[in-house]
């Protein structure tokens, strides 16, 4: 009768010698537990499976932590990536360093792919190649401590054997246990005795060989596994070695590299802002001089400071009566009898009146020259009829003024006609009104056209050196 098939190699015999085997197993164990039965103890061989335990744990962790570190530089990437691209959106083409920001942005996506597939393949796939090999072992170990018990068993039962023999000193048939046996005839007595016999000596066989069979099987499990874990627990240290080793210096690579693209975006932006500072300086400054109505190179085309607004009078000199000196007085002058009172005044007209050149109020006048003019004037006038003295002018009363109060460096002074707002710190904001001190550069070279310094003569008074000094339009005063 042919064997039910059960699929997958598996025949009903095989079911039934696996169930078996499990049972004699389960038996064994019970009998060891309980103490009536040896069971085989390998010391070493449990510290090492104790390593491999150990081993296979701290292995499966490391798979773990670097997967969950992939998938971090993985996010990492993408964060990067984006981040990356949002600049590259909002950077517009007329700004400076365009090209380079957009070739960074690709460099840094180039760096993190390879950075990512560097790290999967000299440090994932050699973890899950080293791991690999661990399932295999532990099924074996399993297995070799399922043949241990099978082991353990065939030799308890073989020990049971040969004590029965040894006890009972030979083969010997115990009483009969059935009436079959009892009311067999002599001459039967012979034949059942025989298959006994037969019997025991089988049973006996059976044991040794089923031991020896046991035996071998074990052992060449258990020598295959004593080469192997030690071996497995040895090579560990070069694994984690190699794998920390690589990804060590795969981090260290990237970062050196990221680095230098950080630094050059960072000095393309550096550059940016710079010229978008200076940029930004100038427009506010031509706002400024527009709203103001000044430029500080347009002093050619406005009228010089000094000057007075346009449609003003000319300057009034003072008369030089208020000029003369207090000492020597004029000469005096004999006009002629018939000198008519008409030429007398006509005498000081513009046509007849002599040329005198006033320098300064400390410089006395030729007046003997005016004299000898005035009276060849008079000359031809012969009729007149008394004799006028002329008026001997009052010594003057004007008393020298003292040395004004005036800052080092002082040149002249200016009347402020237009509010002007300070641009920049270096300037001086003035009000309609205000009197300006204007006092020389410490560096010619600063100057500009156009732009004078000075002080507030009310701070100057006030605060002397502590005066605010800075520059300011010069079109936009009047000298005094």
């Amino acid at each position: 009768m042919a064997e039910l098939n059960l699929g997958k190699g598996l025949t009903a015999g095989k079911v039934a010698s696996n169930v078996q085997k499990k049972l004699t197993r389960a038996q064994e164990k019970v009998l060891q537990k309980l103490g009536k039965a040896d069971e085989t103890k390998d010391i070493a061989f449990e510290e090492e499976v104790i390593n491999f335990n150990k081993q296979y744990t701290e292995g499966s962790k490391l798979q773990r932590d670097l997967r969950a570190y992939l998938e971090a530089v993985k996010a990492m990437h993408e964060s990067s990536k984006n981040v990356q691209g949002c600049l590259a959106d909002m950077y517009e083409p007329e700004w400076y360093g365009k090209k380079e920001v957009d070739s960074i942005a690709e460099d840094c996506d180039v760096l993190w792919t390879d950075y990512h597939q560097k790290l999967v393949d000299h440090a994932l796939i050699s973890m899950d190649t080293y791991l690999g090999q661990f399932p295999d072992i532990k099924s074996r170990i399993a297995k070799r401590d399922r043949k241990l018990v099978d082991y353990d068993s065939a030799r308890h039962n073989y020990a049971t054997t040969h004590k029965t023999k040894k006890k009972d000193g030979g083969i010997k048939i115990t009483k009969p246990s059935s009436l079959l046996e009892r009311a067999t005839p002599g001459w039967a007595q012979g034949i059942l005795s025989a298959h006994n016999v037969a019997q025991s000596s089988l049973s006996r066989s059976q044991a040794e060989e089923e031991l020896d069979r046991a035996q071998k099987v074990f052992e060449e499990i258990n020598i295959d596994l004593q080469e192997e874990l030690p071996s497995l627990w040895n090579s560990r240290v070069g694994f984690y070695v190699s794998t920390f080793q690589s990804l060590s210096g795969f981090e260290e690579k990237f970062h050196k590299e990221i680095g230098r693209l950080d630094q050059d975006l960072h000095d393309v932006l550096d550059t940016l802002e710079d010229r978008g500072t200076e940029a930004a300086s100038r427009k506010t400054e031509s706002r400024g001089a527009s709203s103001s109505g000044t430029n500080r190179s347009a002093s050619g085309k406005e009228a010089a400071n000094h000057s007075l607004r346009p449609g003003g009078p000319p300057p009034i000199p003072k008369s030089p009566s208020k000029l003369r000196p207090a000492m020597p007085p004029p000469p005096k002058v004999t006009p002629c009898k018939e000198l008519k009172t008409e030429n007398i005044i006509s005498m000081f007209d513009a046509a007849a009146a002599p040329d005198i050149s006033v320098t300064s109020p400390t410089e006395p006048a030729n007046w003997d020259s005016w004299g000898e003019s005035a009276a060849a004037a008079a000359a031809p006038e012969e009729e007149a009829p008394a004799e006028e003295t002329p008026e001997v002018a009052a010594p003057s009363t004007e008393v020298a003024s003292e040395p004004e109060d005036i800052p080092p460096g002082f040149l002249f002074k200016l009347l402020v006609m237009h509010d002007y707002a300070a641009n920049d710190t270096d300037e001086l904001e003035m009000k309609t009104g205000d009197v300006v001190l204007v006092i020389s550069f410490e560096n010619p070279d600063e100057q500009d056209d156009g732009w004078l310094m000075g002080m507030k003569e009310d701070d100057w008074k006030q605060n002397k050196e502590n005066a605010a000094k800075g520059v300011f339009p010069e079109n936009f005063t009047q000298r005094l």
